[in-house]
Formats: C-alpha cells, structure tokens, sequence
C-alpha cells in the first residue's frame, strides 16, 4: 500500500469503524487503554503492538495505525502507565510521573506476552520518543522478543545541554534532593495543561497534524498532560544511561529501524546514529531540516518516506 493512498480519505479525528478500544489489565490490576485493529483479510501479513512517546496518547497516531492496518497488519496501541487515558502517578492530573523507568518495562513484558499469544506472527514492537526507548530497554533486556522493531526518534538522548551526561544526571538527582521529586520540571503554560506557545516547532511542520492532537485534547481532556516530574528526568537519565553501557546494545540481534532527524530539538540524533551502528541488526533512516521529532505526523513528503522505509523493512522481515 503506498502511504499518500489513504492519507487524504482518513478523517484523523474519528475511531476509525475497523477499531475497538479497550482496557488491558496490567498484573497488579492497573488499568491500561488499548486499541485494536484486526488484520484485513483471512490471513494477516502478522501483528503490530505501537507504543506513544512521553505525555503522548494513541490519537495522535490514528493515521499511520490505519494505515498499517490497511497494509494487511493486525495493530494494537497502548497508553503508557500514568497517561493518556491509563491514570496518573504523580500529585496532580496533569505532570507526568515515574518511581522508575523499570515499572513501563515490566508493564511492556506482560502486555507483550498477552498480546503475542492471541496475534498472528510475525510480531513487530514500535514505538515512538520515550516509547522507542522503552521498547529497546526492554528488548535489550529480554523482556519481549519481536521480530522486529521500529522506532521514531527514539528518547535515547536528550538535546540541549553541551555538559556531559554524567553532569546533568547529577544535577536531576540534586533536584530531587531540593524538593518534592513529583514536581514539575520546566514550565509548562500560566494555565495547567494548556499547551504553550510555540510548541508545534517542537513537534512538526504540519500544522493540520499538529491541531489533531489539540482536538483530541479537547474531545478527551483525561488525555491531557503536560511536563513530566524530576523524579521522571532523572529516572529517564539512568534508565538512558544503562542502554550505553558496553556490551548492551551490541548483545541484541534483533533486526531494529531506527528513524531520527538531525533537526530535533527533544532527543538527541548523534545517540540514535550511535545506536544504530552499536546493533549488530541496526539501520538507520535520517532526517535533516525538513522533519522535527514527531516524524510519523510531519508533512507528507516526511512522513511518506518514513512510512515506506518502515513498510519495507515490515515485509522484508516477514517475507
């Protein structure tokens, strides 16, 4: 299926009729959104979990999900434990808060688990920003087992700082040190969950996928959700830090499609680069000025060049 034949028939503010939202039960009873699509046809090509970035919901993603769906795919979506429509950890209904990285991987383990052994193979694990480097940490550390992986701008560094990882590590753990650890970490907006100016240059170019996440948020405010807390960077810095160390990607032979930009301005592009040449299975798909870091809701001429790499390395795999 070529991407641009559905992009312009798909109305990215309805359900798609093909989909079913649902809760899934994580094992301590958490309730956790999911959506499903079934694969078209009597025989599936094989099955796609999707996984959001940070403070991110499954709308945001409903084209490419379709599409994929569309391609002959059985697809699922999840929330992340903590946001979207799955509850919040923190204080307040709208910072985004994690004891520790290590309650998403192990919440990815048992959806994995569940969701691989009621779909049609091959199986394929994606995800995008902080959700591409849940699904590698977890992969890297056995916790599920795709055939393949994809990933869009994976959160496998961040941007901004000239200081060495070590030095802003420890000065989020000092933060912690200095206040309540589910507070925010950066401002946000006067108003609560209102988005902030400026926040599109952040994302994409696209001002028509950028308005979709903003009608989602008004359609369904529990969606809503804005920084994340000290104790959720300092926990991102260690569990980022703990992929880096030597030995641990290069142990990890899973075929892995790692598509960033060097235009980013949330996750840094030289650690998906370097990641991509650490995995024995790595390939490395790479954006300049013309993608920001939401690449899979970029202008078409973006977004269609990722969605084809992405389709191709899908069939390769299967075959």
């Amino acid at each position: 299926m070529n991407p641009v034949d559905s992009v312009s028939a798909f109305d990215r503010r309805i359900i798609p009729a093909e989909a079913t939202e649902g809760i899934w039960s994580a094992p301590d009873g958490h309730a956790i959104r999911r959506i499903d699509w079934p694969g078209t046809g009597d025989q599936p090509k094989g099955s796609i979990l999707f996984l959001p970035g940070r403070g991110d919901a499954y709308e945001k993603y409903l084209e490419s999900l379709h599409e994929w769906h569309l391609a002959g795919w059985r697809v699922t979506a999840a929330d992340w434990r903590g946001q979207a429509g799955s509850g919040r950890l923190g204080s307040d209904e709208v910072t985004g808060h994690i004891e520790d990285f290590s309650i998403w991987v192990d919440d990815l383990a048992a959806l994995w688990a569940d969701w691989k052994a009621s779909t049609p193979g091959p199986h394929f694990l994606m995800g995008h920003s902080m959700g591409g480097h849940l699904a590698l940490r977890a992969l890297a550390e056995g916790k599920v087992d795709p055939d393949g992986m994809a990933l869009s701008a994976p959160m496998l560094g961040f941007t901004g700082s000239f200081l060495p990882v070590g030095v802003t590590h420890a000065a989020a753990k000092l933060m912690l040190r200095l206040g309540d650890p589910a507070r925010q970490a950066w401002k946000w907006s006067e108003k609560p969950g209102q988005v902030p100016v400026g926040r599109m240059k952040l994302l994409t170019h696209d001002k028509d996928r950028y308005e979709d996440e903003l009608f989602w948020r008004d359609e369904r405010p529990e969606l809503i959700m804005g920084p994340g807390s000290w104790k959720w960077v300092e926990r991102a810095y260690a569990s980022m830090r703990s992929l880096y160390q030597d030995g641990v990607l290069e142990k990890v032979t899973t075929p892995v499609l790692l598509i960033g930009t060097a235009n980013d301005k949330l996750v840094d592009m030289d650690c998906i680069e370097s990641a991509a040449q650490r995995l024995p299975n790595g390939e490395l798909l790479a954006f300049g000025n013309e993608a920001e870091h939401e690449i899979l809701r970029e202008v078409d001429e973006v977004r269609n060049r990722a969605m084809s790499a992405i389709d191709e390395f899908l069939n390769r795999i299967a075959g």
